[in-house]
C-alpha cells in the first residue's frame, strides 16, 4: 500500500520552479580591413569604422632613441594604431596586424589593444601593436589585414 502512496504523495510536493534561461550572448563586433602598407611613414586611414571606433591612421616602424644614453637602442618592432570613439558609449577594442609581401607572404603579425577600461566616448587613443620574433622582412611589406573586435 505504502508503494501506491509514495508515487501520488510525490505528485502533490511543490515543484521547484526550473532555473531561468541565460540571455543568448550578443556576438562581437568584428571588422577585417585590407590595407597597403608603408614602413616607417604614417598611413591615414578613411572608411575603418566598427560601431563608432574610428581606426584613423597606423604606423609600422622600430623603436628606436635617438637620445643619449640610449642612443641606437631598440625597443622592438610595432605598429601604433590611432582609433577615435565617436560611439556615445566607451568601445573595448582588440587589433590584430598581419603584414604580406608582393607575392603573399606572411612577413610578421601583431597584436593588442584595450588592457584596463575602454576607449571613452569622443575620445582618440594610441595603441601599440608589438612584432615579436618574425619581423625582419616586415619593411618589404606589400599589404596588411588589420582586424578589429570589440569587447563589451
Amino acid at each position: 500500500m505504502l508503494s501506491l502512496l509514495l508515487p501520488a504523495l510525490l505528485a502533490l510536493t511543490p515543484q521547484e520552479p526550473a532555473p531561468a534561461k541565460a540571455p543568448p550572448a550578443q556576438p562581437l563586433s568584428f571588422a577585417s580591413y585590407r590595407l597597403p602598407f608603408t614602413w616607417n611613414a604614417l598611413i591615414p586611414i578613411n572608411g575603418v569604422e566598427l560601431d563608432g571606433l574610428k581606426v584613423t591612421s597606423i604606423y609600422f616602424n622600430k623603436r628606436e632613441t635617438t637620445v643619449w644614453p640610449l642612443k641606437g637602442a631598440d625597443f622592438g618592432t610595432r605598429a601604433k594604431v590611432e582609433v577615435s570613439n565617436t560611439a556615445a558609449k566607451g568601445r573595448t577594442p582588440g587589433f590584430s596586424v598581419a603584414v604580406f609581401d608582393a607575392e603573399d607572404r606572411l612577413l610578421g603579425v601583431a597584436s593588442g589593444g584595450t588592457k584596463i577600461g575602454s576607449v571613452g566616448a569622443g575620445t582618440t587613443e594610441t595603441f601599440d601593436l608589438n612584432f615579436r620574433q618574425v619581423l625582419e622582412r616586415l619593411p618589404k611589406g606589400d599589404h596588411f589585414y588589420l582586424s578589429i573586435e570589440l569587447r563589451d
